[in-house]
């Protein structure tokens, strides 16, 4: 969560995944991939803030319908919450690393590497913002961002799939970011993946995408600082609505009462 969200372009596909877990730098990626491709990157997180009920409502169903077996629909609802964008990053995208890779076969896959011991920290302020049993209730008033305990349940679904049932996601640790990495490997077939840091900058991208370098530096921005401005927007937007629908309530109830002392 962190990115700036992007509009999508329907005359576009898919060309680069961007399977990088979330603070390993998935925004700078987005920036770097859309200035790469001339073309959106849907940075997922942000765009369950930003891009109305759409966006959360088709990667919410897919991971409903992927729990309940479905995959012919699944697929649908993947290739529906990808269309338009020429590449993607973070949450909940890679969660289905796997579909993309059947709708898209030819498509490239950047996995961007970090510390494990740096990595931890940061992600743990993620749940910061999305844990806590009044979320389902804050949230509810929002086309978007309803789906949110959906994606917080498939995120602890996820790590459970990789780690086993015994992991406990809420204390898990440095571990899980190399077997993540693992298992991206294990799926992506070899001539399509590229493994860098970012502190590569770009000489590594550009020649895996076969796209000159750019004059500019890399992009650099702070995905921890990045999360703490969405969530602001989307806590934020969320106190306007139940400001609106507390007054509506208060001004209703103010004028039954004077209709009742009449």
């Amino acid at each position: 969560m962190g990115g700036v969200p992007s509009k999508p372009d329907y005359s576009k596909s898919l060309q680069v995944i961007g399977a990088g877990f979330p603070r390993t730098g998935t925004s700078s990626m987005q920036l770097a991939l859309e200035r790469l491709l001339d073309g959106p990157v849907a940075h997922g997180g942000s765009h369950m803030v930003s891009n109305g009920r759409d966006f959360g409502r088709k990667w919410g169903e897919a991971c409903l319908t992927r729990r309940a077996g479905d995959r012919e629909r699944t697929l649908k609802l993947v290739r529906e919450g990808i269309c338009g964008f020429v590449g993607c990053t973070d949450v909940p995208c890679l969660w289905f690393l796997e579909e993309l890779l059947e709708l898209h076969p030819g498509v490239k896959v950047v996995l961007v590497t970090r510390e494990p011991e740096k990595w931890h920290p940061s992600l743990k302020g993620v749940f910061g913002h999305i844990e806590g049993w009044w979320l389902p209730l804050v949230v509810c008033i929002h086309p978007g961002l309803r789906w949110m305990p959906v994606m917080v349940s498939e995120f602890a679904r996820q790590i459970w799939l990789l780690m086993g049932d015994s992991y406990d996601h809420h204390t898990f640790g440095p571990e899980f970011l190399p077997a993540y990495q693992d298992w991206v490997k294990s799926v992506v077939p070899k001539e399509q993946l590229l493994v860098m840091s970012l502190k590569e900058g770009w000489d590594p991208l550009c020649k895996f995408l076969d796209k000159p370098v750019p004059e500019e530096p890399f992009p650099k921005v702070n995905d921890a600082a990045a999360a703490d401005a969405t969530a602001a927007k989307a806590f934020g937007m969320l106190g306007l609505m139940w400001m609106g629908i507390f007054s509506t309530l208060g001004a209703g109830v103010y004028a039954s009462l004077n209709l009742w002392r009449r």
